[in-house]
């Protein structure tokens, strides 16, 4: 069926590996990436896959490109109830949902592009944490930790931005992709040395990347936030303990999602194209490098 608005106001979604909102998509169309305007000074949409963007900060990424005019792809794995709240609220039209485990990073592609044409942006942001594991837990749950949190935020991303890579490449109109890293990657995750190793390898890969896809013109970066107020870390953020986190930046406070999604947005611009291999620390001053 076709998406579009309903009697009562709201968006219809229609099926077709995916759900999709507004128009078809425009398939075979190819769309240039830095957003300059075509004849007649239509400036395009771009096409944005944002992975995890069920809540927390990959809702908020959704939201921001959405509010662009941009058409996303709001990927989710088991949260469905949640994801479609996130895309029943982003404005505009011809967005998409797409539910896919990371581990199979050819459905993830295959059902974007079928609901939006082809992709210009990628933004991982699916990130696994899992309980604490310092060393003193059993030796089993210390690999059980380690595999599982690799399983999604290096061997995920990797494997998803490898698939997208080879379809923007085949586009031939460069593209984007920004990974959401961690300042645990730079100061450390005692209780999580999985997440912390993990996001640092992120933090490399988008490195290698940018040298790598630069031929392509397609551009890597990558942001590092420290906390972020979100329904996952909500309940550390309480009482005197949540105190003691705002205490760490000195404009006493941890950062909203918009403010990352902000980051990502610029990234992602044309504008951005020489920042690519950059770590963006966006931690309010709470741990500072060299």
């Amino acid at each position: 069926m076709q998406g579009g608005i309903g009697s009562d106001g709201r968006r219809r979604i229609p099926h077709i590996g995916t759900y999709q909102s507004g128009h078809t998509a425009d398939h075979g169309k190819v769309l240039c990436m830095d957003n300059t305007p075509a004849p007649g000074g239509v400036v395009p949409r771009r096409r944005v896959l944002v992975t995890g963007a069920s809540g927390g900060i990959g809702a908020a990424i959704a939201h921001a490109f959405a509010g662009l005019g941009d058409r996303v792809a709001v990927h989710y794995n088991t949260a469905l109830d949640k994801a479609r709240m996130v895309y029943d609220e982003l404005p505009g039209d011809g967005h998409a949902l797409v539910g896919a485990d990371l581990a199979d990073p050819d459905v993830i592609v295959e059902e974007t592009v079928a609901a939006l044409g082809g992709v210009d942006v990628l933004v991982n942001n699916a990130a696994f944490q899992g309980g604490p594991h310092p060393p003193s837990v059993s030796f089993a749950d210390w690999q059980s930790a380690w595999r599982e949190t690799f399983e999604v935020n290096v061997f995920g991303a990797a494997n998803l931005t490898h698939r997208v890579a080879a379809r923007m490449i085949e586009q031939g109109a460069g593209g984007r992709i920004v990974n959401v890293g961690s300042r645990g990657a730079f100061r450390g995750e005692p209780d999580h040395p999985a997440y912390g190793a993990s996001k640092a390898a992120l933090h490399a890969m988008g490195q290698s990347l940018a040298v790598a896809l630069a031929p392509h013109r397609i551009a890597v970066t990558t942001v590092a936030p420290g906390f972020v107020r979100t329904d996952r870390v909500e309940h550390r953020l309480r009482g005197e303990a949540g105190l003691a986190i705002a205490a760490q930046s000195p404009f006493e406070r941890v950062a909203q999602p918009s403010e990352v999604a902000a980051a990502v947005v610029y990234l992602a611009s044309r504008e951005a194209m020489w920042a690519s291999g950059a770590i963006l620390d966006l931690n309010g001053a709470s741990y500072l490098r060299t």
